[in-house]
């Protein structure tokens, strides 16, 4: 079949050979069609999903995520005993964050980083080691940093010079020591997203290394703090091992200078790898890209004369992001007819029940998705679609390019890949909208882990709405 259909389909956009086709490396390990063309997910059909727990629904394959993540972590821990070195994993709560997500990090001893306090109190209820918690954040509160402090989580790390003195007013006022690690700004042009790439001189997170030995230096002199390392993070969805290699090495530079005023036990490489959300995206393995950078790491510290430290990892997305999917009902349908371009051409609106609330990330960074039919196969041809939500929004999209059967229909479901991370993070209530339910799948067993709000949850925190409704109650109780 030819590589393109539509006039108007972006160059990456390949016709499918097979629309009914599961791509192993977009979808859970243990996503398929039974032999019925259903999309089974761990051996329970999205009809069944759609039916106990209503749509739009969020679902991840349990067995996938550990699977995934522990395949993560111990190739980040082969890489780095390669070159005679620990490697510490961690988890990004921001990714996907409840207590049942937080139990599967514990039972993977894995570390997990958080960025406020709410996050910070999600991790600890799910009852992991606080030694094990990192809190992360450009702007971390007094109140944030005193209950960290408190529980003994095992990193904070320091992104400005004012938080350093924050830092140690509020562990020396509960009589403690708490180990710091500096965030280093290394000025690498990470290649991703304007938005995802962190460690740019002209953004909000950390600090240029030029003031870095100051600011050591300070945090040396506090004897309520103990300065763990240094840390980096220079962006997110990111598939070349190149920036993260140069940015690593200007790090290693600056770890070897402050060496000379004492110990560094740590260095914190970041991480934010990549991965595929659509057929044509051809991310790298984390063991590829993990090689590359301690190969550098060894190299660097070998050139500098220095011990290579014990290493850390925040792998991001990588962990989590393809254990998920996204399972909407169709409403209405549209074909519109496009005339602006060198060639006239069509494009298929598909409405789903959902929208821009559960995944913002297409509105946020033009991000691709991959759809397809999951409650039957087609054998009607491809059809250039768009899939767009509900909401009062033109940018209320969810998945932007991608081909779906002419014959898709109002009531079908569709299944959209590679949402296990930012899209219930990211979630709202806009056009009051309700969040939707989240489920794991595990041996042909599905259970809720996150509850679906109800309209009464949109009322909870609506002061009018409850007096009239709390003097309403009070009086019928007379009655």
């Amino acid at each position: 079949m030819a590589n393109k259909l539509s006039p108007i389909a972006p160059e990456w956009l390949k016709v499918p050979g097979d629309i009914n086709s599961i791509d192993a490396k977009v979808w859970p390990a243990n996503v398929k069609r039974d032999s019925n063309g259903e999309l089974l997910v761990a051996g329970v059909t999205v009809d069944e999903l759609a039916n106990q727990f209503g749509t739009p629904l969020y679902v991840y394959d349990q067995d996938d995520f550990m699977a995934r993540a522990e395949g993560i972590k111990i190739a980040l821990q082969d890489a780095a005993a390669r070159i005679g070195t620990t490697a510490k994993v961690y988890y990004a709560s921001k990714a996907f964050l409840c207590t049942e997500i937080v139990s599967w990090v514990d039972q993977l001893g894995l570390s997990i980083d958080v960025a406020s306090g709410g996050e910070l109190a999600a991790a600890l209820a799910g009852g992991i080691d606080p030694a094990r918690i990192g809190l992360h954040g450009n702007n971390k509160s007094l109140t944030e940093i005193g209950r960290a402090v408190a529980a003994g989580v095992g990193a904070i790390v320091v992104d400005s010079e004012i938080e350093i003195e924050r830092i140690a007013s509020v562990a020396g006022a509960q009589d403690k020591v708490q180990a710091v690690r500096l965030r280093i700004n290394t000025g690498v042009h990470a290649n991703t997203h304007d938005f995802l790439a962190t460690a740019r001189e002209d953004q909000k997170f950390g600090i240029p290394i030029a003031d870095a030995p100051a600011l050591v230096a300070k945090i040396r002199a506090d004897r309520h703090l103990k300065f763990l390392g240094l840390h980096q993070h220079v962006g997110s969805q990111i598939f070349s091992s190149d920036g993260f290699i140069e940015s690593t090495r200007r790090l290693i530079a600056l770890h070897a200078q402050l060496l000379s005023g004492g110990d560094i036990p740590e260095l914190n490489i970041g991480g934010g790898f990549g991965i595929n959300y659509k057929p044509a995206d051809n991310a790298p393995s984390v063991a590829k890209v993990a090689f590359a950078i301690t190969d550098a790491v060894a190299a660097e510290c070998s050139r500098l004369g220095i011990k290579v430290p014990a290493l850390a990892f925040e792998p991001g997305r990588a962990l989590v992001g393809n254990a998920g999917i996204t399972i909407y009902n169709v409403g209405t349908i549209k074909d519109v007819k496009i005339t602006d371009g060198a060639e006239p051409a069509t494009r298929k609106y598909v409405s789903v029940d959902g929208g821009m609330s559960d995944n913002a990330r297409p509105a946020l960074y033009e991000a691709e998705y991959h759809t397809v039919l999951a409650s039957r196969t087609s054998k009607a041809v491809p059809s250039l679609s768009r899939v767009v939500g509900k909401h009062c929004e033109s940018g209320d999209i969810v998945v932007l390019h991608d081909y779906l059967p002419a014959d898709v229909s109002p009531n079908d479901l569709l299944a959209v890949a590679a949402t296990g991370a930012y899209c219930y993070s990211l979630s709202s209530n806009y056009n009051w909208l309700t969040r939707p339910p989240v489920v794991a799948v595990q041996n042909g067993q599905a259970r809720l882990i996150v509850r679906g709000e109800t309209e009464a949850d949109l009322f909870a925190r609506d002061v009018r709405y409850q007096a009239a409704h709390a003097g309403s109650a009070s009086r019928n109780e007379k009655g």
